[in-house]
C-alpha cells in the first residue's frame, strides 16, 4: 500500500475544498494517486446526490442580476436543504455565477440548459461542475429550481432574507427604475396575481360583468350611468382577482399601479414574482 503522507492530503483538501479525512479515504483507496482521488472524490457527488433525493429543500435563496441600463434583467432560485447553507459563501457565489451567466450567456430555458454552460471566470468549468464540487464541499442537497429573463425597462426587488424576489417589465419610452423598483416592491408585498384583466379567464369577466350589469338595472338608474356604475364595481372585481394594474399602489394608494406608472409614460408588461419553495 502506498504512504499516504500528510503534504499529499493537504494539497487533496487544497484542491477540492473537501474534508481531510474525505481526502485521506479517496487517497487511500487510490493508492497515493492524486488524479485518481479527484475522480474517487467526484463519484462520490453522485452517491451524495443519490442518498439526499428524497430529502426536502424547504431553504434557500433567488438571485437577481439586472443591466445597468435597465434593458434586461434575470432570476435564478436555487434551493437547499438548511438555513445556514443558503447564507453560505460558497452557495451565494454559486447563485450569482449562475446568474451572471444567464444574463451575459447565450440564454437558458431550463436550469438544466444553464448548467450545461461554462461558469463565468471558472477557467473552463462548466456550471455543472462547479455545482457538483459545491455539493461535495457542503454534503447537502441543492437544486438549481428555477430561472427566468426578463427585456426591459425592467427593474426587480429580492427581500433581504434571499427568500422573495420579483422582477417587473413595462413599456414605454422611459426606463425609471426608481418607479419600476417600486412597483417589483408593490407586488412583493400586495401578491398579484396577473398583470392586466386581460390576463384573467374571459368567461369569468364577463360572467362578473353581466352580473353587475342586472344588479344595477335593478335599481331603476338610466342607462348611460348604469354602465358607470359597473365599470367602478368591475375594477373592485379586479382588485380582489389580483390585477396588478388596478391595485391601489402601495407607495401611494390615492392612484392605482396604472395610474402610477402612467405618471411616468409606462404601461405594466409582466412580472415574475417567486417564493423560495413555492
Amino acid at each position: 500500500m502506498a504512504e499516504i503522507t500528510a503534504q499529499a492530503v493537504k494539497q487533496l483538501r487544497e484542491l477540492t475544498d473537501l474534508p481531510m479525512m474525505d481526502c485521506k479515504k479517496a487517497l487511500v483507496a487510490a493508492e497515493g494517486d492524486q488524479d485518481k482521488a479527484i475522480a474517487i472524490l467526484k463519484e462520490e457527488f453522485k452517491k451524495i446526490q443519490l442518498k439526499r433525493q428524497d430529502n426536502a429543500t424547504e431553504e434557500g435563496r433567488i438571485f437577481q442580476i439586472i443591466k445597468d441600463d435597465y434593458s434586461e434583467a434575470v432570476m435564478v432560485e436555487v434551493q437547499c436543504e438548511s438555513a445556514p447553507v443558503s447564507g453560505a459563501e460558497d452557495f451565494i457565489a454559486f447563485g450569482n455565477a449562475c446568474a451572471q451567466q444567464l444574463l451575459s450567456g447565450s440564454g437558458a430555458e431550463t436550469p438544466d440548459d444553464l448548467l450545461s454552460q461554462e461558469a463565468p471566470g471558472s477557467d473552463g468549468k462548466t456550471l455543472q461542475q462547479v455545482y457538483e464540487e459545491l455539493i461535495n464541499k457542503i454534503r447537502e442537497k441543492i437544486v438549481v429550481s428555477r430561472v427566468t429573463r426578463l427585456e426591459g425597462p425592467v427593474n426587480g426587488y429580492i427581500h433581504h432574507d434571499g427568500k422573495t424576489g420579483v422582477l417587473f417589465s413595462a413599456t414605454g419610452e422611459s426606463s425609471d427604475p426608481d418607479t419600476l423598483r417600486d412597483v417589483a416592491m408593490h407586488i412583493a408585498a400586495l401578491k398579484p396575481t396577473v398583470t392586466t384583466a386581460d390576463d384573467l379567464d374571459p368567461a369569468a369577466v364577463q360572467a362578473e360583468r353581466d352580473r353587475l350589469t342586472e344588479e344595477a338595472k335593478a335599481t331603476g338608474k338610466p342607462e348611460n350611468i348604469i354602465g358607470k356604475i359597473v365599470d367602478g364595481r368591475m375594477n373592485n372585481f379586479y382588485v380582489e382577482q389580483g390585477v396588478l394594474v388596478n391595485q391601489p399602489f402601495a407607495k401611494d394608494d390615492s392612484k392605482s399601479v396604472s395610474q402610477a406608472l402612467a405618471e411616468k409614460g409606462l404601461t405594466a408588461k409582466s412580472f415574475v414574482r417567486w417564493v423560495i419553495g413555492l
